[in-house]
């Protein structure tokens, strides 16, 4: 307690446990979406092989994910005020999951599109929910680290999204740049449900 007197001291003052295991789920989950959201670039001419389809409509399969994106964002203010932080939380990741398990798996162009875009859906909850709870529950004095650590997940993962693509697809089929991501967000949202409580 007398480390609040100290100016020095509160700097240093580490964060409640349950806190870290907060955000610390919260980033893993923002990381893992925002990698998905430039990992199929380098899949798009097998993509087009795949399912005979010219690149003007392989490319939805980015603008309709960015498009998703525009369009659910702006609501994220409405949905947080209406609904608690681990509702969101789950609604997030649980249609992020659903998303990927669709595209992992979809026969048609169609089906796969489907699934970047409930991705999409998921993946526009998340950042806000971040930024929201890091705001609420992280003081003051430590604000400056937590959201440099935030701008290094959101510039850094979509970087790497092309080169985690191109090590999968040298071994695999795109359907695997799925598949890999599934069993992490699939963590994310097993440890969220044990842990990741209201923030108000």
């Amino acid at each position: 307690m007398n480390t609040k007197s100290s100016p020095a001291g509160a700097d240093n003052t580490a964060l409640p446990a349950e806190v870290k295991v907060i955000l610390t789920v919260l980033v893993g989950s923002a990381l893992v979406m925002f990698l998905n959201e430039t990992i199929l670039s380098v899949a798009l001419p097998s993509i087009m092989e795949d399912f005979q389809i010219p690149a003007t409509t392989a490319q939805w399969l980015t603008t309709g994910f960015m498009l998703t994106m525009a369009v659910v964002i702006p609501a994220t203010g409405w949905v947080l005020q209406r609904f608690t932080t681990r509702q969101v939380f789950l609604a997030a990741v649980s249609s992020f999951l659903v998303g990927t398990v669709v595209a992992a798996w979809a026969p048609t162009f169609g089906v796969l599109l489907t699934g970047r875009i409930i991705q999409a859906a998921g993946t526009a909850l998340i950042m806000p929910l971040l930024m929201t709870v890091a705001m609420t529950v992280v003081p003051a004095n430590r604000r400056g680290s937590v959201m440099g650590v935030i701008s290094i997940v959101m510039s850094v993962a979509p970087a790497l999204g092309p080169t985690v693509s191109g090590f999968i697809l040298n071994h695999f089929t795109w359907h695997w740049l799925f598949w890999f991501v599934i069993p992490l967000i699939a963590l994310a949202l097993v440890v969220g449900l044990l842990f990741v409580r209201d923030i108000g």
